[in-house]
């Protein structure tokens, strides 16, 4: 099998797209040499990589294998120009970040201690305290870049893909549901959901889950940290429902179990959030980059 970075591109850009006509427009190709390119690249692995009659189009399991490798290698491609590019351009900047996500502390350290090296003087700060203003913060430059899996079209703002994530229910080892391969909705009925902190509509478990099925918990308990938050799991406090990055330690531990939400799994995609003049700075272009790239091995390991 011979792979080209033109085939993980294909391959990031059709899933990013739900479907080949938008895709073969983010490539400037037609969608005839499009479909010829995924035609080639099927035959040479010798499977499908997409569930053909899905809308919008979806990868197969070879074609998320392929993803994860594409996300990976592209990620750090860009990563790698965006650093020659660097000792090119000025080092000078600001970069003050608002977060619209709890967890998202988990996997914006590391990006943000290898951006640190990479951009000494490039003053970088961080202001929780703006969650819920974050956008008109943006807009005044009060702050320079919003994490926000919650994208609005607003005039003189980019929302830039990050990448996707699955939100995971974590119980007690004990639970009655440690017995199902996936919960649903009305598993939440009798339980204590604890979550962060926040409104409701930017909890996913309400906004992607509850919400539409018109389903309340027993009760609610808001918990400020996660390290707090898997405790009381582990003590039959309660249950969450937490990013997969989060999870990604407790999976293995026999105090807890991690179950899909759904049969299918919910998906999420979280942004970054730029004044459209910003977004081609080269230091914000390199921490986004970092922010693509970061994660995704937090998710495989």
């Amino acid at each position: 099998m011979h792979l080209e970075l033109r085939h993980l591109r294909t391959i990031q850009a059709i899933h990013r797209a739900g479907g080949l006509a938008r895709a073969a427009e983010m490539l400037h190709i037609t969608q005839s040499a499009l479909s010829h390119q995924v035609k080639g690249l099927e035959d040479q692995v010798g499977v499908e990589l997409f569930v053909r009659r899905s809308k919008p189009l979806r990868l197969s399991a070879a074609g998320q294998r392929l993803l994860r490798l594409a996300e990976v290698v592209l990620a750090e491609i860009e990563a790698a120009e965006a650093e020659f590019e660097a000792l090119r351009m000025g080092k000078t900047g600001r970069l003050h970040i608002a977060i619209e996500c709890h967890a998202c502390f988990d996997w914006l350290f590391p990006v943000l201690e290898q951006f640190r090296r990479a951009w000494p003087d490039v003053d970088v700060d961080i202001r929780p305290g703006l969650a819920f203003g974050a956008l008109p913060a943006l807009l005044r430059e009060d702050v320079d870049l919003v994490i926000s899996s919650d994208p609005e079209d607003s005039a003189g703002l980019t929302f830039h893909p990050l990448f996707d994530y699955q939100p995971m229910l974590v119980a007690p080892a004990n639970s009655p549901l440690a017995a199902r391969d996936y919960v649903t909705a009305e598993d939440f009925r009798d339980q204590i959901l604890l979550t962060y902190p926040m409104e409701r509509q930017r909890l996913d478990v309400f906004t992607e889950l509850l919400g539409p099925a018109r389903v309340e918990p027993r009760g609610v308990r808001q918990v400020e940290m996660t390290a707090v938050i898997l405790l009381l799991v582990a003590s039959g406090r309660g249950v969450a429902v937490l990013p997969d990055w989060v999870l990604r330690e407790v999976k293995t531990q026999p105090d807890y179990i991690t179950r899909p939400i759904t049969r299918t799994g919910l998906r999420r995609r979280l942004y970054a959030a730029t004044r459209d003049a910003d977004a081609t700075l080269p230091y914000m272009a390199h921490f986004l980059r970092l922010a693509r790239s970061e994660p995704v091995k937090l998710q495989r390991a």
